[in-house]
């Protein structure tokens, strides 16, 4: 990983502070520790696309209207009648 990319946040002292006290327990920079919880809340990107895409392909397979107004009409039923 190519780190080229600066970053300046505030932080209240709470949030520094469990920052620091983690980073200081592993030994580690405060920078790797935030660096690490974005990968965790965001994830990456490509990993949740393949993840979907595993999902979609695991699916057990299901009928389709082949009339495309029946179709319209099952989607618009599912959603409450919102787009309708």
């Amino acid at each position: 990983m190519s780190l080229n990319r600066r970053l300046q946040i505030l932080l209240d002292e709470q949030r520094y502070q469990r920052v620091a006290a983690e980073a200081a327990s592993r030994g580690v920079s405060v920078a790797r520790v935030i660096r690490e919880a974005i990968d965790r809340g965001l994830g990456q990107t490509e990993d949740r696309r393949t993840e979907a895409l595993r999902q979609i392909m695991a699916a057990d397979p299901m009928p389709v209207p082949v009339d495309p107004a029946e179709l319209r009409a099952e989607l618009d039923d599912l959603r409450g009648g919102r787009f309708s």
